[in-house]
């Protein structure tokens, strides 16, 4: 498993129980890409087992699931006793393993999301578990890993949703959201408690790292106690997800050295928040049984809204964390989780952002950095640094354009991956190209031949990303200076070769190239049923958020990158629409947030062309003033009729829940349009739908494939209408192979 931690500079990737080791274009310990290597990381523990028993847990059990738009009531005398049946059965299993397995150990209980124990196997095999009376199921436990006007809110119109509500001090007030994560900073400016009163029953759990806003600490690793861990945030990771949930409005912001000209806020600046920390102190992966443990208190806490920015592999239909994830759904909790950082490229969406009911993040970019000014000949670049040296003052040498082969094919600047002449570039700013190996490599290379800088340009278009340190020729990491420019900026550097470079003191730089996809962004379908996801992108390249640290020096502030900074803004706007319509259930959120989403504003990480496949950007880009002003919710939030096989020609029929959100009967038309590919058409049986207010019906919607079908992905929009304008949209899916 690997960091979504990309925090093009720290997001998080959770990798899970089924299948081998995931390897994909590493990150650095800040998350950036290296460029070159691959690393890979154990993406199950085969010390530890998850084990379902028989039996429902809470959150699904016929009596004693909740009604729709409710929570479980932990009081009732059915609850009660339904538990203590569970824990009956668990105390059967537990007998059984005294007898049939005695090395094996229980490490954990669940009976909320799932009805399942953690066992530490100590040398028994699952096949073992699994002849026992009481097992339904038995799976390693995954590894999890930290998978990073304010222009985030104006692109997801957060202001406008806020307005409509009465302002930002309405914007999720009130609703509590739990950041499952490695802990928050409590006394960062962002959690300031002033003017905040702790809902009753709360602060809980380890109160030195709580106050008034962050309401809950509490550490979950199963090693915690052994090793002293505590709720205490040493990781940045989650006080940078959690500001961009929850952060107070207009916090001034200052970023090496230089201010931020806006002051940034959450998506529900009013919300408060809850630390349930499951990579505390160095620990760099989880447990499933760390995450289900951290799920549940969170429920049982009445959290109403968890952001998992974490992920992992996913491999077959299912597995039990995506479960659990599920039936918290069905249980009236949304959970918001990041996609994965495995991009591109089709089937690369990690668990749990895999699960049919989790609401899930892929990442677009924010047009903004801080950065050096690269000026040559009367042009300057936008730099901007990563893992390598930057600059504390101005500094200048002659420009030396490398197009020695072998070069990238993009922008034509040699790649740098062999020894350069002794003394070749002393003195020298060296202009370099992206490519076939690692950042690291290329930066010491120069550097061994007499570079005092590197300006390493990028072979896509777009903003640069913050270079990740990777492997050096000599073990040596380079210290010379280095940034990255886009690929335009780049090719403006070139004619200038000769010229005087001068790389300047950090500017904060605003750009055009918002709304681009982000090419690590995990794409769909998922495994065995071909679903879509993501279900909906949000901004996750270049997010600024807080970190710990000093407020002075060096700072609490820091630009990130991954789908975990994606997921917290559709954590955010679940808390906004939690707050705004109280009796809306999860899944109705869900919907308000997935099916108002925008067609047509992301763009291709490639060329920049209008994305316009489902499995890459799901329903389009998040809007939360259209979520909020939601009249009408799609259930499921998109609809796969799964995999097709081309010659045999088969019709399939789904059946689509729309409910009326209003307070007033609403008569509406259902039709289908942009069907891709060949071979495939989809239907719907009904073409106008009259709803009471609050009332749903079903439509049925058809899918037939002739013989001989185009392979690949078909694809369509279901769209419900009132007269000709959209009130809401949802993807329809087949794959022919």
């Amino acid at each position: 498993m690997r960091h979504l931690r990309i925090a093009i500079v720290l997001a998080a990737v959770v990798a899970l129980a089924f299948g081998g080791p995931v390897s994909a274009a590493s990150r650095s310990s800040s998350g950036n890409l290296t460029d070159g290597s691959k690393t890979v990381r154990a993406t199950v523990d085969r010390g530890y087992a998850l084990v379902q028993l028989r039996g429902e847990p809470l959150a699904t059990y016929v009596k004693t699931k909740p009604p729709q738009g409710k929570k479980i009531d932990f009081n009732s005398a059915t609850v009660k006793a339904y538990r203590a049946q569970l824990s009956a059965l668990r105390n059967e299993f537990k007998q059984w393993l005294q007898a049939n397995a005695p090395k094996a150990r229980i490490t954990g209980a669940w009976d909320i999301s799932l009805n399942a124990v953690g066992v530490k196997l100590n040398g028994t095999t699952l096949a073992t578990l699994r002849t026992a009376p009481q097992v339904a199921r038995a799976e390693y436990e995954g590894l999890y890993y930290k998978s990073i006007d304010d222009p985030d809110l104006a692109l997801i119109d957060a202001e406008a949703a806020w307005a409509a509500i009465g302002g930002a001090a309405n914007a999720g007030a009130g609703v509590k959201v739990a950041i499952v994560d490695s802990g928050i900073d409590q006394t960062h400016p962002c959690f300031d408690d002033t003017g905040y009163t702790a809902p009753s029953g709360f602060p809980k759990g380890q109160q030195q790292y709580t106050n008034d806003k962050v309401i809950v600490a509490k550490v979950f690793n199963n090693k915690g106690n052994l090793n002293g861990f505590d709720a205490r945030a040493v990781d940045s990771h989650g006080t940078h997800v959690a500001g961009t949930v929850a952060c107070n409005h207009q916090t001034s912001a200052v970023v090496d050295g230089v201010a931020i000209p806006y002051a940034p806020s959450g998506v529900a600046p009013r919300a408060f928040v809850g630390n349930y920390n499951v990579f505390p102190g160095n620990v760099e992966n989880a447990r499933s049984e760390d995450i289900l443990n951290a799920l549940d208190a969170a429920y049982a806490d009445g959290m109403d809204v968890a952001n998992m920015s974490l992920g992992g592999g996913s491999r077959g239909i299912q597995d039990l964390l995506t479960i659990a994830v599920d039936n918290l759904d069905r249980a009236n909790m949304v959970v918001a989780v990041a996609a994965g950082n495995e991009g591109p490229g089709h089937f690369t969406v990690s668990s749990p952002g895999s699960a049919a009911r989790a609401l899930t993040a892929g990442a677009s970019a924010v047009g903004h950095f801080v950065g050096a000014p690269v000026s040559a000949g009367g042009f300057t670049a936008k730099g901007l640094g990563g893992d390598f040296s930057t600059v504390s003052s101005p500094l200048s040498g002659e420009l030396e354009v490398l197009t020695a082969a072998p070069v990238n094919a993009v922008n034509g600047l040699s790649t740098v991956c062999s020894a350069l002449p002794a003394g070749s570039l002393t003195g020298k700013v060296a202009l370099i190209g992206r490519g076939t190996c690692d950042f690291s490599a290329k930066i010491r290379l120069a550097e061994l031949a007499g570079a005092v800088a590197v300006v390493m340009v990028n072979r896509l278009p777009g903003d640069p990303f913050a270079m990740g340190a990777g492997a050096s020729p000599d073990g040596v990491q380079p210290t010379i200076p280095a940034y990255m420019v886009g690929l335009a900026d780049g090719n403006s550097l070139k004619p200038k070769d000769g010229l005087t470079a001068t790389l300047g003191s950090h500017v904060y730089f605003s750009t055009p190239y918002s709304d681009v996809q982000m090419d690590f962004s995990s794409q769909g379908p998922t495994d065995v049923d071909f679903r879509v996801k993501p279900d909906v992108m949000a901004p996750g390249g270049n997010v600024l958020s807080s970190v710990p640290g000093d407020c002075g020096a060096p700072g609490c502030w820091a630009f990130f990158g991954g789908t975990s900074m994606a997921t917290p803004h559709l954590a955010g706007a679940a808390a906004v629409l939690r707050g705004a319509h109280p009796t809306w259930s999860a899944a109705e959120i869900r919907s308000a947030i997935v099916n108002t989403a925008d067609l047509g504003q992301i763009k291709s990480f490639s060329d920049l062309s209008t994305v316009t496949d489902v499995q890459v950007q799901g329903a389009g880009q998040l809007n939360l003033a259209a979520a909020n002003a939601a009249v009408a919710s799609i259930g499921p939030v998109s609809t796969s009729f799964g995999a097709v096989p081309a010659i045999s020609g088969q019709t399939r029929t789904a059946n689509v829940t729309i409910r009326n959100l209003t307070a007033s009967s609403k008569t509406w038309s259902v039709s289908i349009s942009g069907t891709t590919g060949t071979g495939i058409s989809f239907s719907v049986g009904s073409s106008s739908i009259t709803l009471a207010a609050g009332a749903s019906t079903t439509v049925v919607v058809t899918m037939s494939a002739a013989k001989g079908a185009g392979f690949g992905d078909h694809q369509a929009w279901l769209w419900v209408k009132s007269g000709s304008t959209p009130v809401a949209h949802s993807a329809l899916y087949a794959l022919v192979k």
